[in-house]
């Protein structure tokens, strides 16, 4: 039986490699007991903001046995989305996730296609998927599958390829063979806190989510308090300061999913031009983005907020 989970593991993460997947770890369904106490912390100081659906479903969030019954095992994916071109200099800057089509359909995607390879190979495995859209605390589950560790930016780090890459879950019902946690790598390092400008990085290795950048930008839906004026340094949706200041990424490398070039227009665009973006160019530029998820009223709200 283990020569099996052994066997039905490297099949799974070969399979995860075709797919085009960076990496792929694997670890024992169960209760997340060293994240329970600093989840709860971090819910008390109110440090999800308006970020309601961070209070629902505290047990499942906390042990996918309670989200998918039966389940035995979690297969954490990362997926890289660092771009072989940024934006121009001296724009509004959009996070480079949100470069091209949306993430959740292109993973999603390929996680179906991951689990129905398992089911022809392996037999009756029933599961599901998720790309940060459920209960699933997937930067602590992708620690444990050992495919980094958590930074002072509180994302996950990689030492051969940084933290430009989503993470994705299938949560299966078969038992497999597990991988160890690997080590934190950021010693003395605090370059994402310091360049942190609106000092979301309250202490190594925790967020306050309410005053992030990417949070005003994208998640609240009323006006940016006027306290952060000045503070943006120039992004209008998400926030990449702590990512690009982290000596970790110069090791990444462009993806090669060409659903995630930007739309053509899209890099070329100057200051002027996107505080003349009409309803219609933004329809087409941002098409199939996660941009939509701010719609043209929320973008035109950060412009608006950054260049007054």
């Amino acid at each position: 039986m283990i020569e099996n989970k052994s066997k039905y593991s490297q099949l799974i993460k070969g399979e995860a490699k075709r797919l085009g997947f960076l990496s792929c770890g694997i670890s024992k369904a169960g209760f997340l007991e060293a994240e329970a106490p600093r989840l709860e912390k971090w819910l008390k100081n109110n440090s999800h903001g308006e970020m309601q659906y961070m209070e629902n479903h505290f047990d499942k969030r906390l042990d996918p046995t309670k989200l998918v019954e039966g389940s035995r095992s979690v297969i954490s994916l990362l997926l890289n989305y660092y771009p072989e071109e940024t934006q121009k200099e001296n724009t509004f800057k959009l996070s480079k996730y949100a470069y091209g089509t949306d993430y959740h359909f292109i993973i999603k995607d390929k996680l179906k296609s991951l689990l129905h390879f398992i089911q022809d190979e392996i037999g009756e495995v029933e599961g599901r998927a998720f790309v940060d859209s459920a209960p699933v605390l997937d930067k602590a589950w992708a620690a444990k599958s050992g495919l980094g560790w958590i930074g002072k930016h509180s994302n996950l780090l990689t030492q051969q390829v940084g933290s430009f890459y989503f993470i994705a879950e299938l949560i299966i019902d078969l038992e497999l063979e597990y991988d160890g946690i690997t080590s934190d790598h950021c010693g003395t390092c605090t370059k994402c806190i310091d360049a942190c400008p609106t000092n979301a990085i309250t202490e190594p290795y925790v967020v306050d989510g309410s005053k992030c950048i990417s949070y005003f930008t994208i998640e609240l839906k009323e006006n940016i308090p006027t306290d952060y004026k000045g503070q943006f340094e120039d992004w209008m949706f998400g926030c990449d300061i702590c990512q690009d200041v982290c000596p970790w990424n110069k090791f990444s490398k462009p993806h090669n999913e060409p659903l995630f070039n930007p739309h053509p227009e899209l890099l070329a665009m100057t200051k002027k031009d996107w505080e003349e973006i009409t309803e219609d160019t933004f329809k087409k530029v941002f098409q199939k983005s996660a941009v939509k998820r701010t719609k043209f009223a929320g973008l035109t709200r950060n412009i608006k907020f950054i260049k007054d």
